[in-house]
């Protein structure tokens, strides 16, 4: 749960006590926009910024990654004729099933399978150019008033979500701009706005914080 500083830094941002927060983030990377589109918004990161210590995993990774992945794709031309017999033979027995299968390759995606609703030039997609110029962390904390819904976010890469306590508000839109929407039963939501553009929002910080926010947005 967060602490009492996080409790007390929103009512100094916002100016009053919220009614929910909860630390929450894209659930998915920011796709890539036409490059004009891109340009025109000021060539902003698209990706989160990240403290040394990944890229020196990374590596440390690949060491050890690498000769496994190798000794594994050996391993796979080895018994690839067996392979490909077993796949034939499981076509065989779903030979009923391919009208099926490609309707569910082309099926359109809904607000909960992507990131936004695909229109940069709409709210959702312009806020997402400057997702990570207003902070290089990928998490927000959501905010809810009475009468603004508030997105705040820390100057820092690195973010404790239960202690954070330097954040400002980045976003905040009145309640007529925008809704939170809620699919029963997932632990993700998203912002619909006024323009009917959309917003997916997940990776929920914390299991209190998230609980009570949930149960907020859904009453």
């Amino acid at each position: 749960m967060a602490k009492r500083k996080v409790h007390r830094r929103a009512r100094k941002v916002l100016g009053e006590e919220p009614l929910a927060l909860v630390w929450c983030g894209l659930r998915k990377d920011i796709p890539r926009p036409p490059k004009d589109v891109h340009r025109a918004a000021g060539k902003g990161r698209l990706k989160p910024g990240r403290h040394w210590l990944f890229y020196a995993g990374l590596v440390l990774a690949a060491v050890i990654i690498i000769p496994w992945f190798l000794v594994d794709k050996l391993d796979e031309l080895l018994t690839s004729k067996r392979a490909r017999q077993e796949l034939l033979g499981r076509r065989a027995d779903g030979a009923s099933e391919p009208q099926r299968a490609h309707g569910d390759r082309h099926r359109l995606p809904e607000p909960s399978d992507d990131v936004f609703d695909g229109d940069w030039t709409l709210t959702a997609g312009r806020l997402l150019l400057r997702w990570y110029g207003q902070s290089p962390n990928l998490r927000r904390l959501l905010l809810l008033t009475d009468d603004r819904i508030c997105l705040a976010a820390s100057p820092g890469r690195r973010l404790s979500p239960t202690k954070a306590d330097d954040f400002d508000i980045v976003t905040e839109f009145a309640h007529g701009e925008v809704r939170i929407h809620r699919e029963p039963g997932q632990r993700h939501f998203f912002l619909r706005f006024s323009d009917g553009s959309w917003l997916n929002q997940g990776r929920l910080a914390d299991n209190e914080d998230a609980e009570r926010f949930l149960k907020a947005i859904s009453g």
